[in-house]
């Protein structure tokens, strides 16, 4: 796929601290891209669609005086989630922390899904994480120091029943597994592994009669944001975190505690 870079996307390798968000066009990905490039980070981020979306983060990534770089790549797909890490090793010489934040969603009915849709959510989202942090992992191993972010759901780990988002809630149990077996694995390495999983997240797209609902059942009474899951990462990535890893931190107004 075809790359995309801003003007500053070829700065001298070494600049600063690299991380590489997927998903990194819309949503919390993009959230967490503006955040970490506030914080001083150099941003590669990739997209598999939203390519005039992808151009206005990557501007303003920029404007926050950062390096960006957009990438076109579908990350389920296990050859271009290596091509994507490889990428950014190339234009930048170096990365320091992967944030996964790739994994769209749908709603359906368990007796109405079909096998495509199901295979879909599970590639998607944990598939597709796991991928990316295969391909970092040898990077993060030889400079024995780095994060990885690993973006799981509220109310998931207590294995209640979603029958209307069955395929989603498996592959995200899923990535907390991945998660907590990486944190292990890793550890010795100087690599902290973590999770943070949001409740309902305020969106364009959200239809209003679930956002009056979802606020009924939310114990803070509002719906979550963006930016709120961008400042856990935002910890997660920095020194004060470095004794953190295996965790799992909900960011979800205390829905589903």
């Amino acid at each position: 796929m075809d790359e995309t870079r801003g003007p500053q996307s070829s700065g001298a390798p070494g600049s600063g601290r690299v991380v590489l968000v997927t998903g990194g066009a819309r949503g919390i990905g993009r959230a967490t891209a503006l955040d970490l490039a506030s914080d001083g980070w150099d941003v590669a981020f990739c997209y598999r669609t939203s390519r005039a979306a992808a151009l206005q983060v990557e501007a303003e990534i920029q404007d926050r005086g950062r390096r960006a770089l957009s990438l076109a790549a579908d990350v389920a797909v296990p050859d271009e989630a290596t091509r994507l890490v490889e990428r950014v090793l190339h234009a930048w010489g170096r990365l320091d922390a992967l944030v996964n934040c790739a994994g769209p969603y749908r709603r359906v009915p368990i007796l109405e899904e079909t096998p495509e849709g199901w295979r879909s959510m599970l590639a998607n989202n944990l598939d597709a994480t796991y991928y990316v942090c295969r391909a970092a992992i040898p990077t993060l191993m030889e400079q024995r120091s780095g994060r990885i972010v690993n973006f799981a759901i509220a109310n998931v780990d207590r294995l209640v029943a979603q029958p209307t988002m069955t395929a989603y809630a498996i592959a995200k149990m899923g990535v907390l597994m991945l998660t907590r077996t990486l944190a292990r694995t890793l550890a010795p390495h100087g690599i902290t592994v973590n999770a943070i999983s949001p409740g309902y997240i305020d969106a364009p797209d959200l239809a209003e009669a679930e956002r009056q609902d979802a606020m009924r059942r939310i114990p803070a009474g509002h719906l979550g944001t963006g930016a709120d899951a961008a400042h856990v990462v935002r910890f997660l990535l920095s020194a004060e975190a470095s004794y953190v890893t295996g965790a799992n931190i909900p960011v979800s107004g205390g829905w589903g505690i």
